[in-house]
C-alpha cells in the first residue's frame, strides 16, 4: 500500500495497480491475491477458512452490540470502534475451548474480556472520571445500575476546554448474540454544572426483563455540553463523550440433566 502525493488524485484502477480513497488519505496498492474459488476449496486453505469464518462471527457480534447501544454510541464513540471491538469479540471467541477451530463462538466464550472496554478511545471513561462508583447487574431482577457517591465536578471530571455543564448516561442491554435480538434501557442523570459545588449521590437505574436468558451489558458514559444564552449545545459533536462498559453478567445456559 502507497499513499498518493500530488495534486491529482486518483481514484480507479489501471493495470495492474488500484487507486482509492480511505480514511487515511489517497492511497494504492497492487492487485493480487489467491483467487476466490480456491480459497473455498483448496484443502491448504483450510486454515484460512476457520479463521476467515470466526472472524466473521467476530464482526457480526460486534455489529450485534453496537446496535444495541447506537442510541449512547452517536454521541460517544470514534472512528475506529468498529474494528477495535471485533478485535475484541475475536479474542473472546478464541477463549472457547469446547468447539472445534472455526466454530467457535461467542456463546462459549468469555464475555468478561469485554470488561471496561472504551468506545471512544480519544475520551476513556478512565481518563475523563475520577469520581468513585459503583455498578449493579442483577440478573434476577433485571435491575442494572450505577451509583455515583457525593462529588464535585470541577474536581473529579476531566472536563474538554468550553465544557459548561455535563450530565452522566446509563444503559443496560441484554443481547442474544445468535438470532441478534436485544432489549435496551438507558437513563440520565439531567445537566449537572462543572463547578466547585457538591453534587449530591446519584443513583441510576434502569431494568431490564427479569431473568432472562440474554447476555447483559452495562455502560456508564458522560455528555459534555456547553451553556450559551440560556440553550445548552453539544461539545464538539462528542467527539470527547466517554463511554464504557462498566458491568456485565453472561448468561450460561444449565447443563442438561
Amino acid at each position: 500500500m502507497a499513499r498518493q502525493k500530488g495534486i491529482i488524485k486518483l481514484k480507479g484502477t489501471i493495470g495492474d495497480v488500484s487507486f482509492y480513497k480511505s480514511k487515511d488519505g489517497y492511497l494504492a496498492r497492487e492487485k493480487g491475491g489467491v483467487d476466490g474459488d480456491r480459497i473455498r476449496n483448496d484443502p491448504a486453505f483450510q486454515r484460512t477458512r476457520e479463521n476467515g469464518s470466526e472472524f466473521g462471527r467476530a464482526g457480526k457480534a460486534g455489529k450485534i452490540l453496537r446496535n444495541a447501544l447506537r442510541l449512547l454510541l452517536q454521541n460517544a464513540s470514534d472512528s475506529k470502534v468498529t474494528s477495535r471491538l471485533t478485535k475484541e469479540m475475536l479474542r473472546i471467541i478464541k477463549t472457547d475451548t469446547n468447539s472445534a477451530r472455526g466454530q467457535r463462538s461467542i456463546a462459549q466464550g468469555d464475555l468478561n474480556l469485554l470488561g471496561g472496554f472504551d468506545f471512544n478511545i480519544n475520551g476513556k471513561l478512565g481518563a475523563t472520571m475520577y469520581a468513585p462508583y459503583q455498578s449493579q447487574v442483577d440478573r434476577a431482577s433485571g435491575a442494572c445500575g450505577v451509583t455515583i457517591p457525593d462529588f464535585i465536578p470541577g474536581n473529579t471530571i476531566a472536563f474538554p476546554s468550553g465544557a459548561t455543564h455535563m450530565k452522566f448516561l446509563v444503559g443496560a442491554t441484554g443481547v442474544d448474540f445468535e438470532t441478534e435480538a436485544f432489549e435496551f434501557q438507558q437513563v440520565d442523570s439531567g445537566e449537572l454544572v462543572i463547578g466547585p459545588d457538591v453534587v449530591n449521590q446519584l443513583d441510576l437505574a434502569v431494568n431490564l426483563t427479569a431473568d432472562n436468558e440474554l447476555d447483559i451489558f452495562l455502560v456508564l458514559g458522560i455528555d459534555f455540553l456547553q451553556e450559551v444564552n440560556g440553550a445548552m449545545y453539544p461539545l464538539k459533536n462528542g467527539s470527547y463523550n466517554p463511554l464504557a462498559i462498566v458491568g456485565l453478567d453472561q448468561f450460561v445456559e444449565a447443563p442438561a440433566e
